[in-house]
């Protein structure tokens, strides 16, 4: 029988990523995803519901994950189900369903070194390029700027 596991979350992290190395020197990350959703229930009173999910990055997803991300930035996740079983020291047998993470977005806007969520609109326009098909070589616009008696031509 054929099985298809994948995931696709998107929500803001719970808590700061926790980044491990094995003793091999590859990276794992451990962080909480938290989705929202709202909804109107018979009554017509709207309801907030919250998902949490446990998350797991490993390699150089890890790092990164680790580096940029931080409690309450959104991110966009695409993964597959992972089922842990183990015995706890008081004999009891836990199990638990995480995601493990195969690929991620950025979401929203970029940070500023303070912190704060700023759109790309705050970014610095790129220098338009050079060479034959570039906007240097198109006719130049009339110019808006303030024009004595002298230029008008009648």
């Amino acid at each position: 029988m054929a099985s298809y596991n994948k995931v696709i979350l998107m929500g803001n992290l719970t808590r700061d990523p926790e980044v491990k190395f094995l003793p091999s020197g590859t990276a794992v990350a451990n962080f909480g995803l938290a989705m929202n959703e709202s909804y109107t229930d018979q009554q017509g009173e709207r309801k907030d519901t919250t998902c949490f999910v446990d998350i797991e990055a490993w390699g150089r997803q890890a790092e990164i994950v680790g580096e940029y991300f931080t409690k309450g930035r959104p991110i966009l996740i695409e993964g597959s189900l992972k089922y842990d079983a183990w015995e706890a020291e008081d004999g009891t047998k836990r199990n638990r369903l995480k995601v493990r993470l195969h690929r991620f977005q950025f979401v929203g806007g970029r940070r500023d070194e303070d912190g704060a969520e700023g759109g790309y609109a705050n970014a610095q326009p790129a220098a338009a390029p050079a060479g034959p098909d570039s906007y240097q070589d198109a006719p130049e616009a009339p110019s808006t700027s303030s024009a004595t008696d002298d230029d008008i031509p009648f």
